[in-house]
């Protein structure tokens, strides 16, 4: 079973997750954008179970951060983790999203991905 790794910018918080995501995408709402400092961001979701995670960390709105250095992680939730994939130590070059949330805030520069599943707001 595949493991892949992560970690926050200072390295005071490490995690890893088994296994492939349940689905990967792109988010362009307000509160992703505001909370990554970026035009969207890309994400996937893993089972609970298959995470696990060491070091303190730090939540606001459902969204885990270390308090050392302030590096965006992952999203606790109770049955789901949902892990910014920018804060895995390897690039996820195996992992395409396959769908985008809240285009309707996509910045017009940016294309829609051929393939993805298209949701103007939240997905049903």
């Amino acid at each position: 079973m595949r493991r892949r790794s992560g970690s926050c910018l200072c390295g005071a918080v490490v995690y890893s997750v088994e296994g492939e995501p349940l689905r990967v995408g792109l988010c362009h709402c307000a509160d992703c954008r505001k909370s990554s400092g970026s035009a969207f961001v890309f994400f996937a979701v893993w089972p609970r179970g298959a995470f696990s995670h060491s070091g303190e960390i730090s939540t606001y709105a459902g969204r885990s951060f270390c308090p050392a250095c302030g590096g965006r992680l992952f999203c606790l939730q109770e049955e789901a983790v949902e892990i910014r994939l920018g804060s895995l130590d390897s690039p996820p070059t195996d992992l395409g999203p396959d769908h985008e949330l809240w285009i309707k805030r996509r910045e017009t520069w940016l294309r829609e991905l051929p393939g993805a599943r298209q949701y103007a707001e939240d997905a049903d």
